[in-house]
């Protein structure tokens, strides 16, 4: 079983940039890949990108390339992802999601395994 705990999200003005950390642990636990997704209100849960445990190969969807980026630390089996310009369309619940092993579509939630609570982002215009 993993856990994973997402933090860092928070208010911030259209422009300023956040970072989401998620951390895993659990015991005796793999990991194959990681992902970011954000639910706003009303709206459908959207892949954010991913990135490969193994070798830190990253995937984003089209609409984030530019101002969203995904990186870890395997000594700190967490998960960043760093926001830059944001804008209040970007106000949603962002969630972290682990996959134990290979396989599936990294941008489908339903490849996971695993998903952290949650963190409100909030931007204000």
């Amino acid at each position: 079983q993993v856990q994973l705990v997402e933090s860092g999200g928070g208010l911030v003005q259209a422009g300023g940039s956040l970072r989401l950390s998620c951390a895993a642990s659990g015991r005796s636990f793999s990991l194959y890949r990681m992902g970011w997704f954000r639910e706003a209100p009303g709206k459908e849960r959207e892949f954010l990108g991913a990135v490969s445990w193994s070798n830190g190969v990253t995937a984003y969807a089209d609409s984030m390339k530019g101002r969203f980026t995904i990186s870890r630390d395997k000594s700190k089996i967490t998960m960043y992802l760093e926001m830059n310009n944001l804008k209040p369309e970007d106000t949603a619940v962002y969630s972290c999601a682990a996959q134990a092993t290979s396989g599936g579509d990294y941008s489908n939630f339903g490849s996971y395994d695993y998903w952290g609570q949650g963190t409100q982002v909030t931007v204000s215009s």
